[in-house]
């Protein structure tokens, strides 16, 4: 069955992209100092940020108008097509599987930052813990809301971006 394909390839990907990302993420963390913990953590905040918005912008997205850009030869327009034709797909990869790998990643990093915090000033970890978790969720969940709202109104504009980053690759 094609969907179990899916599935199967989705959780494949998911756990290998994790497990290098999480790896390279946890071993810079390992000899880093807390200024580049913290860019590190804000790094993967934003590419969840990023991801979250293609997948919203494709759902969003007017094949219609990238039809009208593929006549005229618009460069990323075919790829942009080829990406809303699969706009189920495509969103499921951002929104779920990059989304959450970032999500899982800035939360681990968290922990790193927040058990530096605890030695460095000597406070207790539940507490660090506690508002390193705070800051990073609200800035997720901000950054989120407002780069959803932009995903909407630009649809179009950032999916025909992708588009063309994708088609220099090709």
């Amino acid at each position: 069955m094609k969907s179990d394909n899916w599935i199967i390839k989705v959780f494949l990907f998911t756990f290998f992209i994790t497990l290098i990302v999480s790896g390279s993420a946890n071993y810079i963390a390992s000899n880093s100092n807390m200024i580049v913990l913290i860019i590190i953590t804000i790094l993967i905040i934003i590419l969840g940020i990023i991801f979250d918005m293609i997948g919203t912008s494709i759902l969003t997205a007017n094949e219609a108008n990238f039809h009208s850009m593929a006549s005229k030869k618009v460069k990323g327009s075919k790829k942009s097509i080829r990406l809303i034709k699969n706009k189920s797909n495509i969103a499921n990869f951002c929104n779920d599987v990059i989304g959450d790998i970032c999500g899982i990643i800035s939360g681990s990093m968290g922990a790193i930052i927040s058990l530096n915090i605890s030695n460095l000033l000597k406070i207790d970890l539940t507490i660090s813990a506690l508002v390193i978790a705070s800051i990073i969720s609200s800035i997720t969940v901000v950054g989120k809301a407002i780069g959803k709202k932009y995903a909407t109104n630009n649809s179009d504009n950032i999916i025909l971006l992708v588009g063309k980053t994708l088609s220099i690759f090709e």
